[in-house]
C-alpha cells in the first residue's frame, strides 16, 4: 500500500480508510521508540547509586539524614534513587521539602538539580556550591522523614496516600523488606499500573521528540537547498491569523506551508488537526489548489493514531500530504517543495 503523499488526491479520496491505515502504520514505529536524551540513566548506573545508598544506610534500616546527605553529595544520582523511592516528581519533592524546612527550593531549581544528578551521576558536588548543598540537605531530610514514617493508617474515605505502596507503606520496615527480599512480580506490575513504565522519561523527552521532527524537516529542506523560513511562536505573518511552522520559500511569497505537530493524546491531536484544517481554508481563500499555497503536515506521536475520522480530515485538508518521521525523507520529492530544489541539489541527489 502506498502512502497518501505518493498518490493523486482523487485516489486518496476514493479510498480514505486504506490511506489512514498507511499513516497509522508509519506512526506505530514511532510509538515504540523514544530518544534517550542527554539525561537518560542506564540501569547499571542507577543500580550503582542504589547500592551505594543501600550500603550507607545498612540496607535502608537506618535513614540518618546526615549519612544520606554525605553519600548523595559524593554520588548525586542517589538523589534520583531517593526520589523514586518516594514516588515524587522533582517539583513535588521540592515543594514538600520547602514546606518543612527553612530552605526555599523552586520548581526550576529542583528540576535543574535532578537533571544535574542524571548528567553527572558520579561527580561529587563541589564544596563551593553552598546553595546547592543546602538544597540537597533539605531534600534528603524531608525524604528521610517521609520514608521513616511510611503511610498514615488512614488517609480519609476515598483517598490514598502517596506512600501507600508496597515498599513504603510501613516505613523503613517495608523499604528494608523490599531491598532484602525483592518485590513479588504482581506487586511490581501493580506499581507500574500506578506509575506507568517510561512515563517520566517520556514526559522529559517529549520536547526532544518535537525537536527531532522539526530537525528532520530542516535537514530535508537544507539537503535540497530550498529557501525557507522557520517561524517562532510569537511571529506574525500577513494574511495568517495563525502562523505556520515553516513557510517556503519565504514569508513574502508563501507557496508551501509545513506544520510540524507532535501529539501523545487524541484530544490534543484533534486540536492540531483543526489548526491544519484552518490553514487549508486559508489556502482555499487564496485561490485553492491551483493558486493557493500547499499545506503539508509532518506528524509524530501516538495521539494521531487514535481517531480515524480525524486522520481522514487531515488527509483531506492536506490533499494527502501527511508525513511521519518514518517517511519524512520523501518530503521534498512528493510535494511542491521539489519545485524549489536548486539545480545543484538535484545533481547531487542524482549522483548519490
Amino acid at each position: 500500500m502506498r502512502y497518501p503523499f505518493e498518490a493523486a488526491f482523487s485516489e486518496v479520496q476514493a479510498d480514505l480508510d486504506s490511506y489512514v491505515d498507511a499513516v497509522f502504520g508509519a506512526l506505530e514505529s514511532e510509538f515504540l521508540v523514544m530518544p534517550k536524551g542527554d539525561g537518560f540513566v542506564e540501569f547499571a548506573t542507577f543500580d550503582d547509586a542504589y547500592e551505594a545508598l543501600k550500603q550507607a544506610t545498612g540496607g535502608f534500616r537506618g535513614m540518618n539524614a546526615d549519612t544520606v546527605v554525605t553519600v548523595a553529595l559524593e554520588k548525586p544520582l542517589c538523589l534520583v534513587v531517593l526520589r523514586c523511592m518516594l514516588g515524587f516528581t522533582p517539583s513535588e519533592w521540592a515543594y514538600h521539602a520547602s514546606r518543612h524546612s527553612t530552605v526555599a527550593i523552586s520548581q526550576s531549581a529542583a528540576r535543574s538539580l535532578d537533571r544535574a544528578s542524571r548528567m553527572a551521576p558520579n561527580t561529587p558536588v563541589s564544596k563551593n556550591a553552598k546553595v546547592k548543598r543546602k538544597r540537597i540537605g533539605a531534600l534528603v531530610e524531608s525524604a528521610c522523614r517521609l520514608l521513616e514514617g511510611g503511610s498514615p493508617q488512614s488517609s480519609g474515605e476515598g483517598l490514598i496516600h502517596r506512600l501507600d505502596k508496597a515498599d513504603t507503606e510501613e516505613g523503613l520496615a517495608s523499604v528494608a523488606a523490599a531491598a532484602d527480599l525483592g518485590a513479588p512480580y504482581s506487586v511490581l506490575l501493580y506499581e507500574r499500573l500506578l506509575g506507568r513504565p517510561f512515563a517520566s522519561h517520556r514526559d522529559s523527552v517529549s520536547e526532544l521528540v518535537g525537536d527531532l521532527l522539526e530537525n528532520a524537516i530542516e535537514e530535508a529542506l537544507s539537503r535540497a537547498k530550498i529557501s525557507y523560513t522557520k517561524t517562532k511562536r510569537a511571529d506574525q505573518l500577513p494574511g495568517f491569523d495563525q502562523t505556520p511552522d515553516f513557510v517556503i520559500p519565504n514569508q513574502h511569497n508563501v507557496q508551501v506551508v509545513i506544520e510540524a505537530k507532535l501529539s501523545e493524546d487524541d484530544g490534543t491531536a484533534r486540536d492540531k488537526v483543526t489548526r491544519i484544517q484552518h490553514l487549508a481554508d486559508l489556502s482555499e481563500q487564496a485561490g485553492g489548489a491551483a493558486h493557493g499555497f500547499q499545506v503539508v503536515a509532518c506528524i509524530a506521536g501516538r495521539g494521531f493514531g487514535v481517531r480515524r475520522e480525524e486522520m481522514k480530515k487531515l488527509l483531506r485538508a492536506t490533499r494527502g500530504k501527511v508525513f511521519t518521521l518514518n517517511n519524512i525523507g520523501r518530503l521534498v520529492d512528493c510535494t511542491r517543495l521539489s519545485e524549489y530544489r536548486t539545480a545543484k541539489a538535484g545533481r547531487d541527489r542524482a549522483g548519490t
